[in-house]
């Protein structure tokens, strides 16, 4: 029985992903901070917890050098839109410091732990392809985690680790259910864990779920700037 690290795992992707995971036969050892959402994915098959919070660079390292996997899924992320009109420096802070600086604490602690054919596969989100309305902070951190994780997995190949990159779209979710925009081609939690759970097996380098939307996203990143923004624009319009 191979052995799931997952960080994020006691809501939205992060849990649908830790039960679909438990229910095809792995053992997921199920991460994050609530610890009565650990309790009740605990209660299921094949699931252990881990509490600790990734902000927390040394309680990461710290919760995490006992712990033995074949596959690590780094997935804990949050969301905070930005108001130009009040803009707010600290929020950017906040959303990085989890979106971002808690990747870096948890492959800081995995780096010692990972061997020749393990799995490191990183979470991060479709907005990073276009300039979308009020994204700033949320869009600036996952461009970042993106462009970390292809470089990691350039510095990591000769090491015979397998680095994966994630770009969900709009998935439904109780961060999702805050906003107050059309999501198209939203999928569920649990479609979104089964199509996961899919690339991370066939170790795909990118994975890009709803399929569809993938496809349309990267399109329109291909297109010259001024069309994306144009194409912004109008979206911000309808807002």
């Amino acid at each position: 029985m191979k052995t799931m690290l997952v960080t994020g795992a006691t809501s939205g992707i992060g849990k649908a992903f830790t039960l679909h995971a438990a229910r095809q036969g792995y053992h997921v050892i199920a991460c994050g901070r609530n610890e009565e959402a650990l309790a009740e994915l605990a209660s299921e098959s094949n699931i252990t917890t881990a509490k600790f919070d990734l902000t927390d660079p040394e309680a990461t390292r710290t919760a995490i050098a006992p712990l033995q996997f074949d596959i690590a899924v780094l997935n804990a992320g949050n969301c905070e839109y930005v108001d130009v009109d009040k803009f707010e420096p600290d929020m950017f802070r906040r959303v990085f410091e989890i979106n971002f600086f808690g990747i870096i604490h948890s492959v800081d602690a995995l780096l010692p732990k990972l061997k020749k054919g393990d799995q490191l596969v990183i979470v991060d989100s479709m907005a990073r392809l276009i300039p979308f309305t009020r994204t700033e902070a949320y869009g600036a951190s996952k461009a970042a985690v993106h462009y970390f994780t292809k470089s990691l997995d350039v510095d990591l190949a000769e090491k015979g680790i397998i680095v994966q990159s994630v770009s969900p779209g709009f998935v439904e979710t109780p961060l999702t259910d805050k906003n107050d925009f059309d999501m198209p081609m939203k999928i569920t939690a649990e479609e979104a864990a089964k199509a996961m759970l899919d690339g991370i097996e066939k170790q795909k380098k990118s994975l890009f779920f709803p399929t569809g939307f993938g496809w349309i996203m990267r399109t329109l990143h291909n297109l010259p700037a001024g069309i994306q923004r144009w194409l912004s624009l109008k979206m911000r319009q309808q807002q």
